[in-house]
């Protein structure tokens, strides 16, 4: 199997991890995962996180491939639109993409600036697609629940899993935002187990845990078979299913939810500007 190395960036506002996977015989590489920076009092953003990235890139002379979203994140704003046109390489996203865009352009009222066939992404991965970072072969793996579109990347040994599974003693994503299943999950973590237990889990994001210091940023299958406190090996799917309904009832909705979704939606590239040169962000009323 061969292995790529993978350096990994923590976002400290929003507890996003980002990765940078490259094959080291061709310095081709792929970024999953990004972080656009918004402050939400001021309506801003900024690219610290995204430009720590661009340091390493240009830093280590790797050539970009791809920008990988893993779904269209909640709780961030990704920066895969800045990323190209800094460093080139394809933005890519699962096909389903276009469902989260049929369903969240009707409620930001987008209408025609918003096209809904997930062409405003390079690339759309289908469901078991193969493709390759260098010459290191890569796998889109459907593994939807905590929404219909999430997708893991399986690049040679590293599976990066976005928000279908936390690390273990966090367990998983909720399933609650629209078109998320906790069955659909489950058995997304099933076909995940179903990697050879060496296989190396890079995780989304990272939250406190009683007891751990740091951040967690990488994990195995096997870890996870035996360890994940919701979906270890041995809970059974409706055990899952009711544990994972009634916590997700009781969460609060993501601050971030409806600034990033109209963002993410659109591969990162901001609203199009109003008549007087400024872009707005909608923040529908007493509809979540």
């Amino acid at each position: 199997m061969q292995c790529p190395e993978v350096r990994s960036f923590f976002d400290s506002q929003t507890r996003t991890l980002s990765h940078v996977a490259w094959d080291p015989s061709t310095r081709k590489a792929a970024i999953i995962d990004s972080v656009l920076n918004y402050d939400e009092a001021a309506g801003r953003t900024s690219h610290t996180s995204a430009d720590a990235i661009i340091d390493f890139v240009r830093d280590t002379q790797l050539q970009m491939e791809w920008i990988i979203d893993t779904h269209v994140h909640a709780d961030h704003l990704t920066a895969a639109w800045y990323l190209r046109g800094k460093l080139g390489g394809r933005i890519g996203i699962g096909e389903k993409v276009r469902d989260a865009q049929a369903h969240f352009g009707k409620l930001y009222d987008a209408g025609a600036d918003l096209r809904t066939d997930g062409s405003q992404f390079d690339h759309l991965f289908a469901a078991g697609e193969t493709y390759r970072v260098g010459e290191i072969p890569a796998r889109a793996i459907f593994t939807p629940g905590h929404t219909p579109a999430c997708m893991t990347h399986l690049i040679g040994d590293a599976a990066f899993v976005g928000d279908t599974l936390f690390n273990p003693d966090y367990g998983t994503a909720r399933c609650d935002f629209p078109g998320g299943d906790a069955r659909d999950l489950y058995r997304s973590a099933q076909t995940l187990f179903a990697l050879p237990e060496a296989t190396r889990v890079f995780l989304c994001h990272d939250y406190p845990v009683p007891g751990r210091d740091g951040v967690a940023i990488e994990t195995t299958i096997g870890a996870q078979r035996r360890e994940n406190v919701h979906v270890h090996v041995g809970i059974d799917e409706e055990a899952f299913v009711h544990m994972r309904t009634t916590r997700d009832a009781t969460l609060a909705v993501p601050k971030l939810l409806l600034p990033s979704v109209q963002v993410n939606i659109r591969a990162g590239e901001l609203p199009p500007a109003a008549p007087n040169g400024t872009r707005y962000l909608k923040i529908p009323l007493d509809k979540i």
